[in-house]
């Protein structure tokens, strides 16, 4: 390893408990959405402390929210902004993305929290509370990353630009913000809680509605009515032949250790309103999972023909067809070659902080990434510290080990795709 790369190494190795306070603090200004401000403070702070060259604004207008890829139930994100810092390169290297969310998922019943939700608790080598592996934990490592880069006088050629974004969890309105923005790079790292493995590729996803009818009558005689509930068993029963068929059709061994690589998930059903009624009224609604070289008009099709096919099997659902719609949250996939120059330098750098090489799979979920990989055409490659089984769990928590060599792996692989300067810490070749 070459001097300059030793002396970033070392110097996240020296502040580790200067990390662990910035996670803290973070996780403590708990940033629910609709209320981001004061963690997004946090970041702010932190960044013009390093010297970066700030771009902090409120999202919304009809631009963003007119775009196809738009996807969010709120309609006003005043007081909540995005924050972007640039490093600025000397120029002739590559530039890249970095990229983390600053939101979190409700905490849900506190009475299954072991510890106040955002108290930052530290025992044993973890830090606990909300949003600590979904994904300040990744956060903390980009920062640390950087700080070690800047704090060791590394001069870079291209261009860095850390991006904390706001309604990731919601569809990505603040990541695609910050592209109609003008945001875009020769590539990105976006660091979810992926347990340190790479996920060049990703599901994407979106909620869909079935509204299934169905003839009133009295439970007495039910006989006289229709039962949209047992339509809608019928509607269920298709979902999961849907969902197999869509799945035999996924060969890429990225999938080959998970089980359902894009799901259909029933996650709601409401039908009937009276028990001694026959109900005349099903409604069922799930999320889709799409996969990463499709278009979600291609799964929404598939999805609509296969429940219309079905109906016409059905005296009653032919005349009375269920009513398929698509709502609320969407995700765009995203997908990105495994020998791409980008997964080849991250992995070279992993390489030489864990002496071995990372585990590459497909992400069972949707990030970010699918809206700088669509809609922005930006190499995207998904790394990070924590896992996801803890994501949007009470008790959530991350190992710090891994933020730390996680912010080690980057800020070689920032050294590496953005060219150190000649004086400047050179690429070890």
């Amino acid at each position: 390893m070459e001097e300059g790369q030793q002396k970033v190494i070392q110097y996240i190795r020296r502040n580790q408990g200067r990390g662990q306070r910035f996670l803290q603090r973070l996780v403590q200004e708990g940033s629910i959405r609709g209320h981001e401000s004061r963690a997004q403070a946090v970041i702010i702070e932190k960044c013009r402390e390093l010297g970066l060259k700030m771009d902090i604004w409120e999202i919304g207008g009809e631009t963003l929210t007119s775009h196809p890829a738009f996807c969010s139930d709120r309609v006003n994100f005043k007081g909540n902004p995005n924050a972007v810092g640039v490093l600025q390169g000397t120029g002739g290297g590559k530039s890249l993305i970095l990229n983390g969310h600053i939101d979190v998922v409700p905490v849900g019943s506190l009475k299954v929290w072991e510890h106040d939700p955002f108290s930052g608790h530290v025992h044993d080598g973890k830090l606990y509370g909300r949003g600590s592996t979904d994904m300040k934990g990744g956060t903390v490592s980009l920062v640390m990353a950087l700080e070690a880069i800047v704090e060791s006088g590394i001069s870079l050629k291209g261009d860095v630009i850390f991006q904390s974004v706001i309604e990731e969890e919601s569809g990505g309105a603040g990541t695609l913000a910050a592209v109609l923005r003008g945001y875009r790079a020769d590539g990105a790292i976006i660091p979810e809680p992926t347990n340190m493995k790479f996920f060049p590729k990703q599901q994407g996803s979106m909620w869909f509605r079935i509204k299934v009818k169905g003839k009133q009558a009295h439970g007495g005689t039910r006989y006289e009515g229709v039962s949209a509930i047992e339509k809608a068993e019928k509607v269920l029963m298709e979902l999961r032949e849907l969902e197999k068929r869509r799945n035999r059709k996924i060969e890429d061994p990225l999938f080959a250790g998970i089980p359902i690589p894009i799901p259909i998930n029933v996650g709601k059903i409401n039908g009937g309103e009276w028990p001694s009624s026959v109900a005349d009224s099903a409604i069922i609604e799930g999320r889709m999972g799409v996969a990463p070289d499709e278009t979600m008009e291609h799964a929404k099709k598939e999805m609509e023909l296969a429940i219309k096919a079905m109906a016409g099997q059905d005296q009653w659902l032919e005349r009375h067809p269920p009513e398929v719609e698509w709502f609320g949250a969407s995700w765009l996939p995203g997908s990105l070659e495994i020998d791409h120059e980008l997964v080849a330098a991250l992995s070279e750098c992993y390489s030489m902080i864990k002496g071995k090489s990372p585990i590459v799979e497909a992400s069972p979920w949707a990030t970010d990434g699918g809206i700088l990989n669509k809609v922005a055409n930006v190499p995207v490659v998904v790394f990070g510290p924590g896992v996801t089984k803890k994501a949007h769990d009470a008790n959530e928590y991350i190992e710090l080990a891994d933020v730390f060599e996680t912010a080690e792996i980057i800020a070689l692989t920032i050294m590496k795709w953005c060219e150190a300067n000649e004086g400047g810490a050179k690429w070890e070749q």
